[in-house]
């Protein structure tokens, strides 16, 4: 594959563990450079990683030694870190959303444009076995035509569990802009692009409290809705009802269900890599779970990194740019609908990216399927 591609990480915190176990010793990449506002930080982790160096975000911006820089900051922090990139003439690929504020992420697709730099960005959860499986059985026509489809992510919160949640009740956190992107990206990939939205959504409780780490028991504000649900148009007719909220105890509900004329398709939870595909065919006494058809096995958080790398302008990454913007545009009018009480139109649009075909974990530890 010729020389590693060179990433410089900035931003780590919890989920840089995860990037870190899949890029660190796969033969397509090289970390080069970490950075994060707090140095001790960096300088822990540059110490484990074999050439790599603990930099400031500035000296990793404009270093000469990063062809990609992997944005894995707090989203307030996405499109400064991305424009930062862009400007030094570097690909960059992030964490989802691919900004807190819609303009911003048009600001970062237009100056990728000008500076014929690639953006990729999560979730790359929709790579795995669980929805490229429920595509395949979709294309297949496995449902006959799909009428429409329902999506349903309830959790309690983020605070029971995460030390600092602090982002996700602030500007670009919330249940719909923090696990909104997996089940859209995921609908995307199942039935295609949204043109039209219509949501409702609500914030009963002001404040919430953090129930691990040295900050248990502490009292954090809630500044965005923590229930938003709506009905999202797809371009060829289909609708899907969609929930998400961190106001929840528990559903029973599937995460994501797709009913066609001749069956219903239960598809996993997108958050995930994988899991079982189940199929009630019409006529039918029981649900049969699908085997592994398409996806890669066995994937993990980077994925959609190194996928981005491995497309090199020979097709589109498959966890692109304007995949994200289309889902932030989604996100972002679901929100204001709400707000204006009104149905919105969308001005993106994103053609579901070419499928993953089946790829074994050893295949792709060592390349990227094309």
């Amino acid at each position: 594959m010729g020389d590693a591609h060179r990433i410089g990480v900035v931003g780590l915190g919890v989920i840089s563990r995860a990037y870190l176990d899949t890029l660190v010793g796969h033969p397509a990449v090289r970390i080069t450079a970490v950075a994060d506002l707090d140095a001790s930080r960096s300088a822990a982790v540059a110490a484990e990683l074999s050439g790599a160096q603990a930099l400031t975000v500035e000296e990793l911006l404009s270093g000469p030694d990063v062809d990609t820089v992997l944005n894995l900051t707090v989203p307030a922090a996405h499109a400064g870190i991305a424009l930062g990139a862009i400007a030094h003439g570097k690909n960059v690929y992030g964490e989802k959303p691919l900004a807190a504020e819609l303009v911003d992420a048009h600001a970062v697709m237009e100056a990728a444009a000008r500076a014929a730099v690639g953006v990729g960005c999560a979730p790359d959860t929709v790579l795995g076995t669980g929805v490229q499986t429920a595509r395949a059985a979709v294309e297949a026509g496995s449902i006959g035509r799909p009428l429409f489809a329902t999506a349903m992510m309830v959790t309690p919160g983020h605070e029971r569990w995460h030390p600092h949640p602090d982002f996700y009740y602030t500007a670009g956190g919330g249940p719909l802009l923090d696990m909104g992107p997996y089940y859209l990206a995921s609908l995307i990939h199942l039935l295609g692009p949204v043109r039209a939205v219509i949501g409702a959504a609500g914030r009963l409780r002001t404040e919430r409290v953090i129930g691990s780490g040295p900050r248990a028991g502490e009292r954090i504000p809630v500044e965005v809705d923590s229930h938003v649900s709506g009905v999202l148009e797809h371009a060829g007719g289909t609708l899907t009802t969609i929930t998400t909220s961190f106001d929840g105890v528990a559903t029973t509900a599937a995460p994501i269900e797709v009913h066609g004329e001749t069956g219903t398709l239960s598809v996993p939870d997108p958050n995930r890599f994988d899991g079982a595909v189940r199929l009630f065919e019409l006529g039918g006494t029981r649900w049969r779970t699908l085997p592994p058809s398409a996806g890669y096995v066995d994937a993990a958080r980077g994925i959609g990194l190194l996928d981005f790398i491995a497309a090199d302008g020979r097709r589109a990454a498959r966890a692109n740019g304007d995949l994200a913007l289309h889902v932030l545009e989604t996100m972002d009018a679901l929100l204001r609908s709400s707000a204006e009480g009104r149905r919105i139109e969308l001005t993106t649009s994103a053609e579901p990216p070419v499928p993953v075909p089946l790829t074994p974990a050893e295949e792709w530890r060592g390349t990227v399927a094309g």
